[in-house]
This record gives structure tokens, C-alpha cells and sequence, in this order.
């Protein structure tokens, strides 16, 4: 193989999956608030997760995949759906319905890479280095540096709760993915976790909320943009890191999700943006790259 060969087949495009699902997760929350804006919450996302599931089947179909699985393949795939977009998203458009500020429950998550570290070891048998601890701890105190200090002085206390839900559903949901290390399909898992959340959002909606959806020109920008950027993007490509990475690695990059979002809601929603904002992105970003970077890449650079 030829120098050019070695290098053309180094650049690979996963590598850049980790930039754009943060890109994808980020614009989550912007839109998010513009969908609860005119609909119920867990409605619109059981709206959402309905879509999702037909286009996850109809790609299945016209791929021609197995469909039918082992019942534990499936309800294994279901259990983790209703943990990330049931239980997961349910809690925090919950909590942006009632007013928590985005970036709260942005920062609440954030906590997530902390807990699957701390359970990574023990229920993963994977072993979180000093090198990864301190990328953390520069994730979560940059990402305290954008949302501020006093962040938590006023918000509704049932917000709170339903972001703290959240976030030990997406924990929980990293890690059981990850034990798992489920054998379906990607776009075939993708289905079956679309349709438990659907069929999970639709019941806890009927139960818990006053349904109502209006079909405005945003509300349906800001679902198209949930569909096919965030359902069918950037949670196809955070299953696909989960499965080819460690689950504390992969966690890491949700650091970067508060600043990011912040960053978006500067350019696109004319919300302030300070020199603190700037900093602390700067700082979370580096926190992220020690925490995931190789071990190999770093030992290359000692050469």
C-alpha cells in the first residue's frame, strides 16, 4: 500500500461522528423549546417516536433485514428506547414545559458522564484512568462556567425532579446498552427502541398530561429538524459510539452539550453570549479531548 493509500484510509468518517453528534444532540434543546412551545410534551414526543418507528421499519423493509428477532433481542432493544427517548427525553421536555431554562437541564444531564464513570467499573468491568477523571472534571466545571454559578436561584421543583429522572435514565440507558452489547442490526435495534418509546409515550401521555398539539409552521420545522436531524442522526451515531467505544469515553462528550447549546442559541436565537461563555467551552472541549483521546495517539506524540 502506497503512502497516500495509508493515508487516504486513516481518515476515516467515523472519526468525525463524535463532532457531529454533538452538533445534532446540541440543537435537541433549542428545538425542543419551540416544539413544548405548542404542544404537550410527552404527545409531541410520542408524535415524534411514531414517525421515527415507520422510517426505521421502512428502511428495514427496503434494505431487506430480518424484522423478526428472538423475543429477548427485542424486548432487550425496547427497554433501552423507553430509558433514552421515554424516560430520558419524557423528563426533559417535561421539565422545559414548566420553565426550567434549557441550559438547567442541560447541566443536570451534563452529570451523566460522572455517574456512568463512577458504574462503568463495577457493572462494565471497564477501568476509568486519571487521564479520563481529569477530562471530566474540566467537562463539568467548564460547563459550570457557561450556565453560571447561580444558575439554580429560581426554577420550578418539579423541573428539577424530572430532570434528575432524565438523567438517571440516560445513565442507566448508556450502561445497559453497553452491557447488553445487543446483536440486532443497527437500524433494526434503532426500530424497536423507537417503537418501545412510542408505545411507552403514548400510554404515560393519555395518563399523566392534557394532550393537545397545534400545528404551527415552527412546531413542524422544529419536529422535521427532531425526526431526521436528532431521531434518525445523532442517536443512530451515539448507539454506534456506545457499541465501538467505552461507555465512559462515549459519556464524555455530553460535557460538551450545555456550551454547545449555548453557542447555537448565540448565533440562531440572538441569546447572549459572555466571555465566560467563550472560556468555559474552551475548557469543557479539553476536557473532552483528554478524556477520549487514545492512548496510542498520545504515546506518538512522546516519539
Amino acid at each position: 500500500m502506497t503512502t497516500n493509500e495509508n493515508i487516504i484510509s486513516s481518515i476515516r468518517l467515523d472519526k468525525f461522528f463524535p463532532l457531529i453528534f454533538v452538533f445534532l444532540w446540541s440543537s435537541a434543546f433549542i428545538t425542543g423549546k419551540v416544539i413544548v412551545a405548542d404542544s404537550s410534551p410527552i404527545a409531541a414526543l410520542c408524535f415524534r417516536f411514531t414517525i421515527v418507528s415507520i422510517g426505521f421499519l421502512f428502511f428495514v423493509l427496503i434494505t431487506k433485514q430480518k424484522i423478526v428477532h428472538s423475543f429477548s433481542e427485542i424486548s432487550k432493544a425496547m427497554s433501552t428506547g423507553i430509558l433514552f427517548h421515554g424516560i430520558y427525553l419524557g423528563g426533559c421536555w417535561f421539565a422545559l414545559s414548566k420553565g426550567v431554562p434549557a441550559g438547567i437541564v442541560a447541566l443536570i444531564v451534563t452529570l451523566q458522564p460522572i455517574l456512568t464513570a463512577l458504574l462503568a467499573g463495577p457493572l462494565l468491568g471497564e477501568q476509568v484512568t486519571w487521564r479520563q477523571w481529569i477530562g471530566i472534571c474540566l467537562g463539568f466545571g467548564g460547563t459550570l462556567l457557561v450556565l453560571g454559578l447561580n444558575a439554580f436561584d429560581e426554577f420550578p421543583v418539579i423541573g428539577l425532579v424530572a430532570s434528575i429522572v432524565a438523567l438517571i435514565a440516560i445513565t442507566a440507558g448508556t450502561l445497559w446498552q453497553k452491557k447488553l452489547s445487543m446483536n440486532l442490526p443497527l437500524s433494526t435495534n434503532n426500530f424497536y427502541q423507537s417503537l418501545g418509546a412510542g408505545v411507552f409515550l403514548l400510554i404515560a401521555s393519555l395518563l399523566f398530561e392534557d394532550v393537545f398539539i397545534h400545528f404551527t409552521t415552527n412546531f413542524i420545522l422544529a419536529m422535521a429538524w427532531q425526526v431526521i436531524a436528532v431521531s434518525f442522526g445523532a442517536f443512530t451515531i451515539l448507539m454506534y459510539l456506545i457499541k465501538t467505544g467505552s461507555a465512559s469515553k462515549t459519556s464524555t462528550l455530553f460535557f460538551l452539550i450545555p456550551p454547545v447549546s449555548v453557542m447555537m442559541g448565540w448565533l440562531f436565537v440572538d441569546e447572549i453570549l459572555t466571555s465566560y461563555d467563550v472560556v468555559g467551552l474552551c475548557i469543557a472541549t479539553f476536557g473532552v479531548y483528554i478524556a477520549t483521546r487514545k492512548e496510542s495517539d498520545l504515546n506518538s506524540q512522546k516519539v
